[in-house]
């Protein structure tokens, strides 16, 4: 089958009847949720899959958008693959479609901007029903629990009770994995991507000097930064930065920069200007995420991801995952050493042990990280069986 795409998509919003209540002890009143679908509801309302993004994606995971802006269409080089174009694509648009891995064709797939994001759901920048100002850091400190049992919610609204998959890569893989634990009697499979069920120590130090680097900007003003005109453009930027370069592995970095000047043939004894490729492209990278994404999301959600440690919540992994019915696919990436094979082995060992239905593949990219992003063409035959496995 040839694959096509879901062409043009407009986000929509729901608000909740009902206040979330969040694993800090607080409840959210009036939480808004953007979302978007791709395909058709079954008439039996047993088709659905729910995709979940990652720490700066959105709901806008396929097709074109028909309100432009700014993509979330991440991953190293996804100007260079995708051009102009990419710019109204979704982050996930290789993936969701007529034919490819998330077959429209034969499901409805829902994606939603998770619980503290800042690109229409209920986040830091929304403005708090109590005070009519921002939230800004007076936002509740929220979970990935939360954001799942706020997805929960959400599609309680929608009448759908069951969901065919969860799927996500990185923080959506944590979101997935939260679900068969959540609600194991409501998931008939999930697909975990470049994900753990703990992020390791070195991935949380790396997280802790990026919010770091936002709250010690002076513009950051204790997170009480909208309407002054004062943003912390640096201090975001310079955590995109340190992300970014997580996201990435050394050999793919040498391949594609090496030590090659940018604007000259010799060095320019300058500190403050960039002098190599790789400086010019990380600052390229600043630049334009600080245009689209607010600084406090970054630091709800880069908490929220670190705080995720299925093992510490239950006691155990083999606790948390004794209750899980769904059938799970982990995929994972050779030279991912931020969300490394090592931790989805883990929990496919787990799971096994539990005789539960687990498949375990490790592709051999050189990426890192983004290679959830990137390595589209060689996930989608392993989705694709996973899942017309289960019809």
């Amino acid at each position: 089958m040839e694959a096509g795409s879901v062409g043009r998509v407009e986000t929509q919003f729901l608000d909740l009847p009902k206040p979330v209540r969040l694993d800090c002890g607080r409840e959210l009143h009036q939480v808004r949720i953007a979302y978007e679908t791709y395909g058709t509801l079954s008439p039996e309302r047993d088709n659905v899959i729910l995709v979940c993004h990652a720490l700066s994606g959105d709901a806008h995971a396929a097709g074109v958008a028909a309100t432009p802006g700014e993509s979330t269409r991440d991953g190293f080089g996804a100007e260079d693959r995708d051009g102009t174009a990419g710019k109204g694509l979704g982050w996930w648009d290789g993936m969701i479609g007529p034919g490819k891995a998330f077959d429209t064709d034969r499901y409805y797939v829902v994606s939603t901007n998770l619980l503290g994001g800042c690109r229409g759901t209920t986040g830091p920048s929304s403005t708090d029903p109590a005070t009519g100002r921002p939230y800004g850091s007076d936002f509740p400190v929220v979970t990935v629990a939360d954001m799942v049992r706020t997805e929960r919610a959400f599609l309680d609204e929608l009448g759908i009770e069951r969901l065919a998959a969860v799927a996500g890569g990185s923080l959506g893989g944590m979101q997935a994995l939260q679900w068969a634990v959540s609600y194991p009697d409501q998931v008939d499979a999930i697909v975990v991507i470049a994900s753990t069920h703990a992020l390791h120590p070195q991935g949380v130090a790396w997280n802790s000097i990026a919010r770091d680097a936002i709250m010690r900007d002076p513009d950051w003003q204790g997170g009480h930064y909208h309407g002054t005109g004062r943003t912390p453009d640096a201090g975001m930027g310079v955590a995109r930065m340190v992300g970014h370069v997580t996201y990435l592995s050394a050999p793919a970095m040498h391949d594609r920069f090496g030590r090659r000047l940018q604007f000259a043939d010799d060095i320019r004894y300058t500190i403050t200007e960039p002098e190599y490729q790789v400086e010019s492209y990380l600052r390229h990278q600043a630049a334009s995420f600080v245009k689209r994404f607010d600084a406090n999301t970054y630091l709800y959600t880069s908490r929220a991801l670190t705080y995720f440690d299925l093992a510490r919540s239950f006691g155990s992994l083999h606790r948390a995952f004794e209750g899980v019915t769904a059938r799970t696919l982990l995929i994972a990436f050779s030279s991912d050493w931020l969300y490394p094979p090592a931790a989805s082995q883990e929990i496919s060992a787990v799971l096994e042990g539990l005789g539960k239905p687990v498949e375990f593949h490790v592709i051999d990219a050189p990426y890192g990280h983004d290679c959830f992003l990137l390595e589209e063409a060689r996930q989608t035959p392993i989705i694709r069986r996973f899942l017309l496995g289960a019809s």
